[in-house]
């Protein structure tokens, strides 16, 4: 078994276009080093660079009769330029749907809230026109007026007690109502 380190790139090029392993893992000790260094420079980042040099000679490999090369390191080192370049257009894109993703959930609560509001709006609308005609006119002039005790029994020619009581009789019955809806949910 020749030693392989005395060769050429072009030579151990030739050697592996003929599928010979071992002039493979010579090439791969010789390259590995500054192909890691030139990816981990562009990435900052350990793993993908490992990962990509690791992808670099997968396909180097899985390609090697079909290579017409000039200059095997230079191949080597744009081959890895690209696939950095492939990786942060992936980033860019998985960024970018993650971003897509957040907007579409915070939508989609703000539109279910909109919803639990539209319902509930709906149910107090309903429970209040059950409501006794002097309780609902209290409730909905409290409620819906946002007028004080005080102003609403002005209105009404009450007493502000009487309106209190109303009040609380109304609210009473509308947590119990919610309550039971909240089971049934």
């Amino acid at each position: 078994m020749p030693a392989y380190h005395v060769y050429e790139d072009s030579e151990l090029l030739d050697f592996v276009k003929s599928g010979n392993e071992a002039a493979f893992d010579e090439i791969y000790r010789r390259h590995w080093h500054s192909l890691y260094h030139s990816a981990y420079y562009l990435l900052q980042e350990e793993a993908p660079a490992m990962d990509i040099v690791q992808d670099v000679f997968v396909w180097f490999w899985e390609h090697r009769d079909h290579l017409v090369l000039t200059s095997l390191r230079g191949y080597l080192l744009m081959a890895v330029r690209y696939k950095v370049a492939n990786y942060f257009r992936r980033q860019k894109v998985r960024a970018a749907f993650a971003a897509e993703s957040i907007m579409l959930s915070r939508e989609e609560g703000a539109c279910e809230q909109a919803l639990e509001l539209k319902e509930l709006k709906a149910v107090i609308a309903s429970f209040t026109a059950e409501l006794p005609e002097r309780c609902r006119e209290v409730f909905q002039l409290s409620r819906q007026e946002h007028l004080s005790n005080r102003e609403i029994a002005r209105q009404l020619g009450v007493s502000e007690k009487t309106v209190e009581n109303q009040l609380t009789i109304a609210l009473k019955k509308l947590r119990v109502r919610l309550g039971s809806m909240s089971l049934l949910m």
